[in-house]
């Protein structure tokens, strides 16, 4: 990606950081990227383009962590738990360590706008990620009967609110506030972490 875009993109997460959504004005944000309001338009026509940028962005380098995980499916039938964290933890690792962009994600997703952009975004860059999610379908059958929506909203979105919460400061970055969080968050996945007994006939 261009220098200048990229200066662009961190300068807007940064922007809305410090005033919020409607608070980042394009002025504010031309001056932390050190350039000009005009050469922000060479690169985005509008505001919005420039956020529904920012977020691609940053959905795009969390979904490149899990092209770098080792992951073993037979991992999920003897230790399914050590198998969901061995793909978690990265993930929130990943948001504690990005402010910006982590401040930035929770408020665009928690927008008015978001519902609207999310119905005709590509998010096909989880590919990697999707395919080991259908490697824990298979594994147990029981994941499909919930309603997919509450299942993502539960662990990806409480995920990204936690790891705000980090980053403001509201919960120490520790291993204490780690192993919590996971507990809390696959406290009620754990029910349908289950192998499923063949009905007969099968």
């Amino acid at each position: 990606m261009d220098d200048t875009k990229t200066r662009i993109l961190s300068a807007t997460m940064r922007a809305v950081r410090q005033y919020g959504l409607e608070g980042a004005r394009v002025q504010n944000i031309s001056e932390l990227a050190g350039i000009s309001p005009g050469a922000m338009y060479r690169y985005f026509k509008s505001k919005d383009e420039l956020m529904a940028a920012c977020f691609i962005h940053v959905d795009q380098q969390a979904a490149a962590i899990f092209e770098h995980l080792k992951f073993n499916p037979l991992d999920i039938l003897t230790d399914p738990m050590g198998a969901v964290k061995s793909l978690w933890l990265p993930y929130f690792r990943f948001w504690v360590s990005h402010p910006d962009e982590t401040v930035f994600y929770h408020r665009f997703r928690d927008s008015a706008a978001f519902p609207n952009y999310d119905k005709a975004r590509d998010s096909s860059y989880f590919g990697t990620f999707g395919g080991m999610v259908r490697a824990f379908m298979r594994a147990f059958p029981g994941l499909r009967r919930v309603n997919q929506d509450v299942l993502w909203l539960h662990v990806l979105t409480s995920t990204v609110m936690y790891a705000k919460y980090v980053v403001e400061g509201l919960l120490p970055n520790t291993q204490e506030t780690e192993d919590t969080v996971f507990q809390f968050l696959t406290t009620g996945l754990s029910g349908y972490l289950r192998a499923e007994k063949p009905k007969r006939g099968q």
